[in-house]
This record gives structure tokens, C-alpha cells and sequence, in this order.
């Protein structure tokens, strides 16, 4: 799909669902609020930046970076502001079509319209908020956003690419506390995997996952399968991939934030903003199975040699374990000598 014309189908959408939300929002009915969350309780709005970081380098995932075809990206960031009794995505629960959409091919206009149909739920959802795609495995992405005592919850995706169904996110970070709002919020983000894809590698192709599973994070030992790319059993857990920092700023007129042409300035790094500790994950090398023994060579009456060979699957990187031999010999009797 054209990108341009990716970006534009995406941001009309914002637009109908603002226009729709303002509208509902007259006559719709307040659903009740579960009573076992703390309730915000301030006066006023609080309006925040958001900016995500992408920390996807290949010293910190070694493991088949995409460097071509596409090279590591990140998609366009969709988020919500809502109450608590509303969910975009959920660890360990089956994802939305629009989630699976979105984790799968970066498409947002099944997702929109799923919040669209919340019909007499609509003023579980405050606002929309979405920010530019970031063309590299580094570099960041900024919006704004606004919350509510009733609204006081953010949750967002962004799709990694290119993958099969992975994503990072957050869901439902309260931004509330009693009667005050919080100043600043940074998290490290970490993949998870949508459940409704069966590849391994980041380059794999459409390999539908019938039963669709929950959504899982993906840790450097999950999936337990030598051919996924965040497959790093020397680790304890995985470098974060991302980051999101999330500042309170003063409050101004502007509640949703729509798509913006990504710019170089939202897309590079500044300082040392993307790592502020360098991170070298060490990469062993991987060789294939042995192949069957060759023939042996040799003259009759006397012992001879036959070989067998195997391959590099995967190069060692940052100390990684270097590669064993790739052939071996032995000893051996020449067969059907005359």
C-alpha cells in the first residue's frame, strides 16, 4: 500500500471518529465505574506529551535485524485516553480484528471503527491520538494528548516492522493520582506478540494462527524455538526495545492530535536521547546439522578418509561464541575394493 495514501485513509478516519465521539457524547448515558480502582478525583484536565523512543539497534538485537526489504521501522502510533473500563489490548487475552489488523499489516481503519461501535459505551474513550511512523529501528515520534478525571487511563500500539503480528504498547497507565496528576511517567517497552500469526522471523511470510492464541510477550527464551528472532537463551530478559516518556505540560485547547508527515525531525535522535546505556547483546553462532559421511577415499587393503561438513546458520556477534569447525574426518575402509 502507498504510504502517502496509507497515512491520509488513516488520519480521515481520526477524523470521522472525533466528529462521531463529539457528537454521541451529547446524548450517550455514563456506564458505571468499577468501584475496586481508585478513582481520580481532580477538578481540572491535565494535558501531556508523549514521545516514544525506538531502541530496536543491531548491538542490542543482533538476531536477523532487518536491514532491507523493509528495513527495522516502526509504524504510526494509535492511541486512546479512556476510562477503566475500557481496553484496547490486553496481555493474555485474545486480541480485537482490529488489533490483529494493525499488528499484522499496520492498518488502523478496522481498529477506528471498533471504538466507533462501542455505541452506548462511547464515553468510555475520551479521545484518539496518533503520532508519526519513525523510518528506522531509532528515532522518535511526539504527540499530545489530553486527560480526564474520568479519562485518566492512556493506552496505545505501535507495530513493529517488519514482523509477523509483534507490537509494543501500553495498556491502561493511569496518569492519576487522588487529586493530582502525575508530572512524568517513562517506560520501557518490550514485544508482544498479537497471537494471530504464526511466524517466527521478523521477514516471515503471512502464516495465519488457527486457533488464534492470547496475546503473550515474546522474552528472550518465548517462543522456546532457536528460529525466532528475539531467541536469546544466554539472556535473562530482553533489552527493552522502546521507550515512552510522558510529561505534563500546560494545558492548551488541543485535545486530539492527528497524523503529521513524519519529518527528519521527529525521526532522529538528538544527544544521547535513544540509548542512554549502550547495550551489547552477545550473539552466538548457529551451524547446521552434520551432513551424511562422504565417500571413503583411500587405496584397497589400507585404511582410508571420508568427511562430513556443516554450515554457518547464523554468525556470532558482540562476543557471541565463535563457530565450532564446520568439517570433520575419519578413518575409514574403502567399500567393493577389487
Amino acid at each position: 500500500m502507498d504510504p502517502i495514501w496509507n497515512i491520509l485513509s488513516i488520519s480521515k478516519a481520526l477524523f470521522h471518529l472525533t466528529v462521531m465521539m463529539l457528537t454521541l457524547s451529547q446524548g450517550a448515558h455514563s456506564m458505571p465505574v468499577p468501584t475496586d480502582v481508585p478513582m481520580c478525583t481532580s477538578s481540572e484536565t491535565a494535558q501531556y506529551s508523549l514521545t516514544f523512543t525506538g531502541k530496536w539497534t543491531t548491538a542490542a538485537f543482533p538476531k536477523q535485524y532487518p536491514i532491507y526489504r523493509p528495513p527495522a521501522q516502526w509504524s504510526t502510533l494509535i492511541g486512546l485516553t479512556h476510562s477503566t473500563d475500557y481496553h484496547m489490548w490486553q496481555r493474555n487475552d485474545f486480541a480485537s480484528n482490529g488489533v490483529r489488523e494493525f499488528a499484522e499489516k499496520g492498518e488502523a481503519w478496522t481498529l477506528m471503527k471498533e471504538v466507533e461501535a462501542a455505541g452506548e459505551r462511547i464515553q468510555s474513550v475520551y479521545g484518539i491520538l496518533s503520532a508519526p511512523a519513525v523510518v528506522g529501528g531509532t528515532g522518535q515520534m511526539n504527540t499530545e494528548f489530553e486527560v480526564s478525571a474520568r479519562h485518566s487511563y492512556l493506552s496505545f500500539i505501535v507495530r513493529i516492522v517488519p514482523s509477523p503480528d509483534w507490537f509494543v504498547g501500553v495498556d491502561s497507565v493511569n496518569l492519576c493520582i487522588g487529586d493530582h496528576w502525575r508530572e512524568s511517567v517513562s517506560l520501557e517497552l518490550y514485544p508482544y506478540d498479537a497471537g494471530t500469526d504464526s511466524g517466527f522471523t521478523f521477514s516471515s511470510p503471512n502464516f495465519e494462527t488457527i486457533p488464534q492464541e492470547r496475546i503473550m510477550q515474546i522474552t528472550s527464551s518465548f517462543p522456546s524455538h532457536p528460529a525466532n528472532s528475539f531467541y536469546y537463551p544466554r539472556l535473562k530478559r530482553l533489552p527493552p526495545i522502546a521507550k515512552v516518556t510522558l510529561t505534563k505540560i500546560k494545558k492548551t485547547n488541543q485535545i486530539i492530535s492527528l497524523l503529521v508527515e513524519p519529518t527528519e525531525s521527529n525521526q532522529l535522535p538528538t544527544g544521547n536521547e535513544i540509548e542512554e546505556v549502550l547495550i551489547d547483546t552477545p550473539l552466538d553462532c548457529e551451524v547446521s546439522m552434520w551432513s551424511p559421511w562422504g565417500l571413503c577415499k583411500g587405496k584397497c587393503g589400507d585404511s582410508g578418509v571420508q568427511h562430513r561438513t556443516r554450515y554457518i546458520l547464523l554468525h556470532p556477534a558482540n562476543n557471541g561464541a565463535v563457530c565450532p569447525l564446520l568439517e570433520e574426518g575419519r578413518k575409514c575402509f574403502p567399500d567393493n575394493c577389487l
